[in-house]
């Protein structure tokens, strides 16, 4: 069934059927989609939502749904690396609009990261965040993230070359 993780105020759950028509709600944003791969759609629709609960279905113990006050609010997955990079594993997330700048997104790539070196066996969480979206840089800073690199001009995204800058944090 996967896990149930909280901190008493917020809390990654696996996804339920139900939780489509609120994620392409949230998710149906452009500046949601800007500061992610393209392999985020949008505009996002219905059957992506149900196409993507699917997926996260099919690795309870990876992608949760972050739920803040008792709502769906957002997602967050740790992806597990193979091979030689198989102690690792990269971290991805998004949180509704109406939710920026309350900290829930500190409080969930906390409880994923903890869940993550405790639970999975893995060593290493790193992802990339595109240069223009500072908010997700200070995120993971706060979450103990360090900045590794800087691929410069390594992103296209909305036909503008950027920056892509990478972060780490490895297990205590």
């Amino acid at each position: 069934m996967g896990k149930f993780i909280t901190d008493g105020m917020v809390s990654l759950r696996p996804f339920r059927q139900e939780d489509a028509p609120r994620l392409a709600e949230l998710a149906n944003n452009e500046k949601i989609a800007v500061n992610l791969r393209d392999g985020f759609p949008h505009p996002y629709t219905p059957e992506d939502a149900e196409k993507f609960i699917e997926m996260a279905l099919s690795k309870p113990d990876q992608i949760f749904a972050i739920e803040y006050q008792g709502e769906y609010v957002g997602n967050i997955g740790v992806h597990l690396k193979s091979d030689v990079y198989r102690l690792g594993a990269e971290i991805g997330y998004f949180l509704g609009e109406p939710y920026w700048g309350k900290g829930i997104m500190t409080k969930a790539v906390k409880l994923v990261c903890d869940y993550a070196f405790r639970e999975l066996g893995i060593i290493r969480i790193d992802t990339g965040v595109f240069d223009f979206n500072p908010a997700s840089m200070r995120v993971l800073e706060k979450c103990g993230f360090v900045q590794e690199a800087i691929f410069r001009k390594s992103v296209i995204k909305r036909g503008k070359i950027c920056n892509e800058v990478r972060y780490a944090k490895i297990k205590e």
